[in-house]
């Protein structure tokens, strides 16, 4: 589900509280019958909004999977079925160490930068306070690519580039206290959350670098506007971007 509806009805919500793989905990304010009342009223209300922000970001899934084709045909590691291995493998072993509190298990996933944040920022906090975040993934119910951006060093062909992928997962999110195993934040239920995970192409690889919230993907659709043209990376890219339209249905 679209998560334009519930983005607009949570600013004007208490400052989200910190929990998840990157930091953010899927709130459980809808699961009560006056939650899911309010919730249904507003996707009949902001129907426009939603149908509006899905067709923006169907454009530029298009787009960023055109302009992987392109740059896939001369580099594999940039080939979406490679990529797309490499992202579930990402999102699954993230989501188990950030169970187990231990970030580190999942360094060689993520930058070095990202992985030291999250454990020294969110999960040795909430150690010295006596809480855990219990966070299972039951299935990857989506995943497509809404933002790339190609870089390249010398002697390095695409090192640096970044990539934005939209993941929509069934999981339980929830921060409880150890003492009593009281729920603090969020629902043992399980529930649809939506989230944007970055990569970087570091040494060959692609990280992650950041996790953001599923409602600010028309932030990473603007960005597009300001990126170079693939053709200045690739200018035979015209001739490999029709043999690209084929993954377009990628999910």
């Amino acid at each position: 589900m679209k998560f334009a509806s519930i983005f607009t009805f949570c600013l004007l919500l208490p400052s989200t509280v910190f929990a998840g793989p990157g930091g953010k905990i899927a709130k459980a304010v809808f699961e009560t019958f006056w939650g899911r009342m309010l919730l249904g009223i507003l996707i009949v209300v902001l129907l426009p909004l939603i149908a509006w922000v899905s067709i923006k970001e169907h454009f530029a899934k298009k787009r960023a999977l055109k302009h992987l084709g392109i740059v896939g045909s001369a580099l594999p590691d940039f080939q979406w079925i490679k990529i797309r291995k490499r992202v579930k493998d990402c999102f699954t072993r993230v989501h188990d160490s950030w169970e187990k509190t231990d970030v580190s298990a999942a360094a060689d996933w993520m930058t070095p930068w990202y992985w030291q944040n999250q454990q020294l920022v969110y999960l040795d906090r909430w150690e010295r306070e006596g809480l855990v975040n219990c966070c299972e993934v039951f299935k990857i119910k989506k995943m497509f690519p809404i933002l790339f951006s190609y870089q390249s060093e010398q002697d390095q062909p695409g090192e640096g580039s970044e990539l934005a992928v939209i993941i929509e997962a069934k999981m339980t999110d929830y921060l409880m206290r150890k003492s009593d195993g009281k729920v603090i934040e969020g629902s043992t239920r399980k529930k649809d959350v939506e989230r944007i995970w970055s990569f970087t192409f570091e040494n060959g690889q692609w990280l992650v670098s950041d996790i953001d919230e599923g409602s600010n993907s028309l932030a990473y659709v603007d960005m597009m506007k300001n990126l170079p043209a693939i053709a200045d990376h690739f200018p035979s890219g015209r001739d490999v971007a029709h043999s690209s339209s084929s993954s377009d249905g990628e999910q």
